[in-house]
């Protein structure tokens, strides 16, 4: 829908293509679908959710064995968006690397967009 020729609309990090994949293996589904949507104290939130088929407008995406689909809505918020995975001490999970987020609440849970 966004796509520029040639260009992925969002790009894994090796750690976060191997986490999906395992994800996939482990969840017997085709990939993980990331979406938007409207909630916490910065506006909107990431959404990953556990896909057993694509939808037909479905923005495909397949790094290394792992498959992520972006739903419709999301296209434009996520175009550019490096997805990597970092485990620390406390805590493990996605990071987005979104150039399209102009602020982000101090938990990093919700983002906000430039007014698109």
């Amino acid at each position: 829908m966004f796509a520029i020729p040639g260009k992925q609309a969002v790009t894994l990090t090796p750690r976060a293509a191997t986490q999906i994949r395992n994800l996939m293996d482990k969840g017997g589904t085709t990939g993980l679908r990331i979406g938007v949507k409207k909630g916490g104290c910065a506006g909107m939130e990431y959404t990953m959710d556990y896909v057993a088929d694509a939808d037909p407008n479905d923005e495909i995406v397949e790094q290394d064995g792992a498959r992520v689909m972006i739903a419709p809505m999301a296209q434009m918020f996520l175009f550019g968006t490096e997805i990597d995975y970092e485990v620390s001490l406390l805590e493990a999970g996605f990071r987005f690397n979104n150039p399209n987020v102009t602020e982000a609440c101090g938990c990093g849970e919700s983002i906000k967009f430039a007014d698109m």
